[in-house]
């Protein structure tokens, strides 16, 4: 298969830079020196380049499943030098996340896409200011059984065929020919069952899939009178949703024709247990790797983030230290799990929006 650099791509995926956000106004600046001034001694301590200085409390994270593995591996790491500092980590999706994070009920959220809109007015009613940091890239994988030799590659249009909103219904393989041909796509689709497993709703990982394969496409049949518009930003009902990525693997494995994407960590972490499809942008089939999601050759791309409540921090030495350690010696945990890191320059860019809220 050939890898070749999409360079739009590449530039609007990289474009999406570090913000530190602040959902309460003109506070921001005054809480950015509270934080400064309060949390100082404690980010010595804990990002590992002064005295040691022992932290307790306690850290809630919520969010994302695919930044949950990165986040408790941090938790670990830091545990083994903060013992005293309580840390929970869950992971029921973004979307679920948010609603906590902007309830003011946790501390960092975790987020495989960036903050929506409606959730950050939601963050705002509330009174909850917060900093974005990009901690890490991913790839949604698509995925089928091993023994589904018969599909190597999917384009997009592929992809919109079988999975996006006027797929309904479709419940074989074939089914999909026709539409996929319409878009252009020169695929022979296999005389199979289709079952699909894939996020629900909930989850980033949902959101970003969608985003990436199948409003594009939906977007231009809307303007061609093929699709109504709402229909636009949604995918075909009829398919087994999930928010536990174990659930997806299990019924993608047991399944010979079966269709559904995951995280890429989380997809690696699988071997021999599920069968990876490229995807092709238009450029030719590109398979799912560290190096395709980092150039951002791989049409399915995305970064990730956590969100941290800057008044929370404010109060917390142990949540300064904690993201201290974090962006700081704990970054190790991003390749350990199995995600691809940031750049120097970008992790620089990270760090140097955080540093602009806790000084």
């Amino acid at each position: 298969m050939t890898t070749k650099r999409r360079a739009g791509f590449a530039a609007s995926f990289l474009a999406l830079t570090i913000v530190a956000g602040a959902c309460g106004g003109d506070d921001a600046a005054d809480d950015a020196t509270t934080t400064s001034a309060a949390a100082a001694e404690g980010t010595d301590s804990a990002g590992g380049s002064g005295a040691a200085e022992k932290l307790s409390g306690k850290i809630n994270i919520s969010g994302s499943s695919t930044v949950e593995p990165i986040s408790q591996r941090v938790k670990e790491l830091f545990n083994d030098e903060q013992g005293d500092v309580e840390i929970t980590v869950a992971g029921p999706g973004t979307g679920d996340g948010f609603k906590v994070f902007c309830a003011g009920e946790t501390d960092i959220s975790d987020a495989s896409r960036p903050i929506k809109d409606e959730e950050a007015e939601a963050c705002k009613a509330s009174g909850v200011e917060y900093v974005e940091l990009k901690v890490a890239y991913d790839g949604m994988t698509v995925v089928t059984s091993p023994k589904n030799t018969a599909v190597e590659c999917l384009s997009l249009n592929d992809l919109y065929a079988l999975i996006g909103p006027e797929s309904e219904g479709f419940d074989n393989w074939s089914d999909a020919q026709a539409l996929a041909t319409e878009l252009g796509s020169t695929t022979k689709f296999p005389d199979a069952p289709l079952s699909i497993t894939a996020p629900g709703a909930e989850s980033g990982t949902y959101d970003s899939f969608l985003e990436l394969a199948i409003d594009p496409i939906a977007g231009d049949r809307v303007e061609a009178g093929k699709l109504t518009e709402d229909k636009e930003g949604t995918i075909r009902k009829d398919y087994n949703p999930s928010a536990d990525d174990n659930v997806i693997v299990k019924n993608i494995e047991g399944t010979a024709t079966s269709l559904g994407w995951v995280g890429f960590a989380f997809a690696e972490e699988q071997g021999d247990k599920i069968g990876e499809i490229a995807v092709d942008a238009g450029d030719g089939c590109v398979d799912a790797s560290a190096e395709t999601i980092s150039d951002g050759s791989y049409p399915l791309a995305r970064p990730l983030f956590i969100y941290v409540n800057t008044k929370k921090a404010a109060e917390s030495h142990a949540l300064v230290g904690y993201v201290d350690y974090y962006l700081e010696a704990g970054y190790e945990a991003v390749s350990e799990v199995g995600y691809v890191a940031l750049p120097d320059s970008e992790l620089a860019e990270t760090v140097a929006a955080w540093k602009a809220v806790t000084g």
